[in-house]
């Protein structure tokens, strides 16, 4: 069986279908391209309403008869469905109307290039999800026929052989160690679901590094939600009411776990050890960012 067979199924013609393997290579985009998926499918959605010069054109003979097929990257030769989306009209923007867009301002955080300016307008795409085999969504993954680079295709001409699909879905992989979690600020906005509820039920200390000047904070997270709680905070306001903190730019901060604590152990004895690892990791100011 293939990707034609299950359109075709649905009464959808795949001369009609164009499929995306979204791989960027911005780096962190690459990496939190399937937790958008899932977290924020409003800004996995943004990252393809605007496209290339030759994608764009075909894009365009489609609409209001069209569909988009999306996948993300699963390896060489290997695409990891997320949805169908109608292709229901477009509209020319500017360079600067396309970056007022918030979702392609939420989405430079994360390093999209996005458009340039290479051209005087770019078309934005109208792109509505469809009930398409929506249970689905992170579990079925095709085979993605050579040339790799060729991250986009007319389905009608391709042979999207089903080569898997799972029982549950993959976009969010296996929580990371507690010791080798490195988090960005932005990632903490969203962080997949399933790690968010492990990080709730973890309490203990934790890191926060400034990339930009090299200064430390520690802090310690106990009671409700535990890690996930203060993290929370911290992804909301930047600060967490820290004075020193305030002075710094959010963006530029990385997260880590310095030591888990039992959660029967005392608030204390908990503050206690916060207070070793500032005096072991020189954290309190002026050399870091603790300022007690």
């Amino acid at each position: 069986m293939n990707f034609n067979d299950l359109l075709q199924g649905k009464n959808i013609n795949p001369e009609h279908v164009i499929a995306l393997r979204h791989r960027p290579y911005e780096t962190q985009l690459n990496k939190v391209i399937p937790w958008l998926a899932t977290t924020r499918p409003d800004l996995f959605n943004a990252y393809q309403q605007a496209q290339g010069v030759k994608l764009e054109k075909v894009m365009q003979t489609l609409e209001k008869t069209g569909y988009i097929a999306s996948f993300i990257g699963r390896g060489a030769g290997k695409a990891l469905f997320v949805g169908l989306y109608a292709i229901k009209s477009s509209t020319p923007i500017t360079y600067d109307e396309y970056w007022k867009i918030t979702a392609n301002i939420e989405l430079k955080r994360f390093g999209m290039v996005g458009f340039q300016g290479e051209r005087k307008s770019i078309l934005w795409f109208d792109l509505a999800l469809i009930d398409f085999y929506n249970y689905w969504k992170g579990k079925l993954i095709v085979n993605w026929p050579p040339p790799e680079r060729s991250w986009w295709r007319r389905v009608h001409r391709n042979n999207l052989l089903i080569h898997a699909i799972h029982e549950h879905s993959i976009l969010e992989a296996d929580m990371p160690e507690w010791d080798t979690i490195n988090f960005s600020w932005e990632e903490l906005r969203v962080l997949p679901t399933h790690w968010k509820s492990i990080l709730s039920q973890w309490r203990g200390i934790y890191y926060i590094f400034d990339t930009s000047n090299g200064k430390g904070y520690v802090g310690s997270a106990y009671g409700k939600e535990n890690i996930l709680g203060r993290w929370l905070n911290y992804s909301v306001s930047g600060h967490g009411g820290n004075r020193l903190l305030r002075k710094c730019n959010p963006q530029n901060f990385q997260f880590t776990i310095l030591q888990r604590v039992s959660p029967d152990i005392s608030t204390s004895d908990i503050i206690q050890i916060e207070n070793t690892w500032k005096e072991r990791l020189h954290t309190r100011e002026p050399y870091g960012l603790n300022n007690n």
